[in-house]
């Protein structure tokens, strides 16, 4: 209980944890926020990372002058990038074998859904999935496990890298330090949070009625 408290606090007061992490660090920061991104797009045991409020903060501090924004966004793109990349060859080697029942959290039903995704809207699924915490953990990862091929895999993981990575850093960098947005910096990553997990509540709202009518 007193871990999900506290990772809660990392999450709504992002803000105040990250200025001392650049203040203790200096420069090593961009390699911190690097590993973060990278693991948590890279590694499927690690889908709760805060990417997008992260990546909001970081821009943040970047229009304060404590990071370069530049660099930031090219850092941060590069480890968005291969995070899928590892993300998709693991699923590749595991293959459906992950999806056995052996392992809790990685249900055969999550395989045919996101699969089912996959049919329904192609590889934009690698863009889109960006935007959502845990599904842009676990969409590269299912790819590598179903049947795309990589060249087009990763035509679709750098453009959805580079349009999470920039747009998100650069809101930050614009609005971040806006005063009425300072004062309500934590309800502001809130906002980013609910508004990034809204296509998981309306998917699994879906899952249940659909079960109710079949029911």
């Amino acid at each position: 209980m007193e871990f999900l408290r506290q990772f809660a606090d990392y999450f709504i007061h992002l803000d105040v944890h990250l200025g001392e992490l650049i203040r203790t660090y200096g420069t090593w920061t961009y390699g911190i926020l690097f590993l973060i991104i990278f693991v948590e797009t890279g590694l499927v045991i690690m889908p709760l990372l805060p990417g997008d409020s992260l990546l909001f903060a970081a821009g943040t501090f970047a229009a304060l002058g404590a990071l370069d924004p530049w660099l930031l966004c090219g850092l941060l793109i590069t480890a968005a990038i291969l995070g899928d990349t590892v993300n998709y060859w693991i699923g590749k080697a595991i293959g459906p074998r992950a999806f056995s029942g052996n392992v809790r959290f990685l249900k055969r039903e999550y395989l045919e859904k996101t699969q089912r995704f996959y049919e329904k809207h192609g590889g934009k699924t690698i863009i889109l999935a960006r935007f959502v915490p845990i599904v842009r953990t676990f969409a590269p990862f299912v790819a590598g496990v179903g049947t795309m091929h990589y060249p087009r895999f990763l035509a679709y993981n750098v453009v959805g890298a580079v349009v999470w990575v920039t747009m998100f850093v650069w809101l930050g960098y614009l609005f971040g330090n806006i005063p009425a947005v300072k004062e309500r910096f934590s309800l502001v990553i809130l906002g980013i949070i609910l508004v990034s997990v809204l296509p998981i509540a309306v998917e699994m709202f879906k899952g249940w009625r659909e079960g109710k009518r079949t029911g």
